[in-house]
């Protein structure tokens, strides 16, 4: 996504993400997460042009159900739209199959056992090798009583009844571990993968964010409510204990290394999606599937005071 769209525009380059894309694949990334809203389309356009020489080498995840307009976006999960949109997927990626084809959100007022039963239809043309949907977001719609992700869970309970669920994609990091109440374990003892969203913090928990230096305007940062500059000084202390662990680690382990270890660390099952547009940072994230971090690291993690701010 920061390749093609909702972060700075004016650092966003072709050529340069390209080669970030082949370099995470030399490293033996594999896993090449994307979506038909993002751009809109091109995201998909560019992944694309890797796919096209080196398909062999990644494992393709895209996402349907989004419709990207001037100022707004909404839901669309008719079972016509959600065919027409894998095929467009197709051909924008250069592939004859997507091998995790995701739900980016259900439509309300289409039954998601609907737009699920379309999905599996693709499946069945062997278009799509297997299903994931992503969680709902709506934290500032969450009722009194409830937890984060019960409404996915309750999505989730309903198109396993329809096929099978493979991945579910939520936010999970160091100052975002709310997966971690229920909707991991939910996955965890079922064998569906998690696909850990924004494991990085929107950027936050690299440390190489200062507060007060502000964003462009079409930077999404530059809404949030973590992001303005009181927040994000509020929340140097959890940077600060990730630098702590990383110097026992060594020199040139990084905050962002422990981070993406931490998320690594919550199970088997769980794989960090990082998202970044240049090549330093693949060949960082990629190093930190090495790092492994103790009983004292993830405790001292534990102990680490939550982020302050609202996430809406």
């Amino acid at each position: 996504m920061p390749m093609s769209w909702a972060y700075s525009s004016s650092r966003q380059r072709g050529e340069e993400s390209l080669r970030a894309v082949h370099r995470a694949l030399d490293l033996g990334t594999t896993l090449l997460d994307t979506a038909d809203m993002y751009g809109p389309f091109t995201n998909e356009l560019l992944l694309g042009r890797v796919l096209k020489e080196r398909r062999q080498d990644a494992f393709v995840s895209t996402k349907v159900g989004l419709l990207v307009g001037e100022q707004h976006i909404v839901a669309n999960g008719r079972p016509g739209y959600v065919k027409r949109a894998c095929d467009a997927s197709l051909r924008r990626l250069q592939t004859d199959v997507i091998d995790l084809y995701q739900l980016h959100r259900a439509d309300p007022e289409v039954p998601v056992e609907e737009t699920w039963g379309a999905m599996a239809e693709l499946v069945q043309a062997g278009k799509v090798r297997a299903l994931g949907l992503c969680a709902v977001g709506a934290r500032g719609g969450r009722r009194l009583g409830t937890r984060l992700h019960d409404a996915t869970i309750r999505q989730l309970r309903r198109v396993q009844q329809v096929f099978p669920v493979s991945a579910v994609q939520a936010e999970l990091s160091v100052w975002s571990p709310e997966a971690l109440e229920a909707l991991l374990p939910w996955c965890e003892a079922r064998g569906v993968g998690f696909l850990a969203a924004m494991p990085l913090g929107n950027g936050f928990l690299t440390g190489t964010l200062t507060p007060g230096e502000g964003f462009e305007p079409d930077d999404v940062r530059a809404r949030h409510p973590r992001f303005t500059a009181e927040m994000m000084a509020a929340n140097q202390p959890i940077v600060a204990g990730l630098r702590r662990i990383a110097a026992r680690h060594g020199d040139g382990v990084t905050p962002a290394q422990v981070a993406l270890a931490w998320v690594l660390a919550q199970g088997r099952h769980v794989v960090a999606v990082p998202g970044t547009k240049q090549e330093r940072w693949v060949s960082e994230n990629a190093g930190a599937g090495a790092l492994r971090l103790t009983a004292e690291d993830l405790a001292e993690v534990a102990e680490l005071p939550g982020a302050q701010g609202s996430w809406d």
